[in-house]
């Protein structure tokens, strides 16, 4: 009988230790999203370089798929294959008409959207009506710094299509006004030209019609103009916030950019 009591006691006394340190225990974290960043006209994946970085360092895996800058159709299919590739959860970053791509891409794994400076269509609206003159003035993106060029394209007529670009002295003040001349010209080195019908093709359903959204604004934006974007913010219903950047703020801000990203992510 005593053993038995002293049995008991020694349990009790195990249990009274051990379940303090269970309770102070945290449960296990839930993993990490991946990070797509989809990079938008007269860029290419390079202009992530300093977000992805920043994100990196927090943990998070980072795509950066290739924007063809096609059309909104042609352009989602390819960033799709990319999202499909990523076995869990996805937060699906553009900037400026990556926006219109990532509005065209529905995953199921996708749980978040958000939108740098971007575009946000609804159905049967072309990126281009964002900057319509008459309810939002300012955009500088028009000749002579947008430029149009022939282009070898395979998906064009008879292989070949018609691209605008940013004329070369005209890129820097329009389009990185707050980025060094040196982080300019790199910037300039990859540009890619995007098929002039990319903006005027009518976007189909929006995938932030059924996601969270986030949608970070650069209020001193030359192409996008900051009237544009919060009109288009509000319209998705996104958790908005501002910086006081260009265009490309994902190249000279990149830690608000981060910073929204992890918002939308939930860390």
């Amino acid at each position: 009988m005593n053993l038995a009591r002293s049995l008991r006691a020694a349990l009790i006394a195990l249990i009274v230790a051990v379940v303090p340190v269970l309770a102070a225990t945290p449960a296990s974290a839930a993993p990490l999203p991946t990070i797509v960043l989809v990079h938008g006209a007269f860029a290419d994946t390079t202009s992530w370089d300093s977000v992805a970085a920043l994100l990196r360092d927090q943990g998070y895996q980072v795509v950066t798929p290739d924007n063809p800058l096609r059309g909104p159709a042609h352009d989602a299919a390819a960033v799709q294959r990319a999202v499909d590739s990523v076995s869990g959860p996805v937060v699906l970053v553009g900037h400026s008409y990556g926006g219109t791509v990532i509005s065209n891409v529905h995953a199921a794994n996708v749980e978040a959207l958000v939108y740098i400076a971007a575009f946000a269509p609804v159905q049967g609206e072309p990126a281009a009506l964002a900057l319509d003159p008459i309810r939002f003035p300012g955009s500088q993106l028009l000749p002579p710094a947008l430029q149009l060029r022939i282009v070898d394209d395979a998906t064009g007529i008879a292989g070949k299509n018609i691209d605008g670009y940013l004329a070369a002295d005209s890129f820097h003040d329009v389009f990185a006004q707050d980025v060094s001349d040196a982080t300019a010209a790199d910037m300039l080195a990859h540009q890619h030209s995007i098929a002039a019908a990319a903006n005027i093709e009518l976007s189909g359903s929006p995938s932030w019609a059924s996601t969270p959204s986030w949608y970070l604004v650069s209020s001193a934006d030359r192409v996008i103009p900051p009237a544009s974007q919060r009109f288009m913010a509000n319209r998705v219903g996104a958790h908005t916030s501002e910086v006081e950047a260009s265009h490309a703020s994902l190249v000279s801000h990149p830690a608000d950019v981060a910073a929204v990203v992890e918002a939308a992510a939930g860390r």
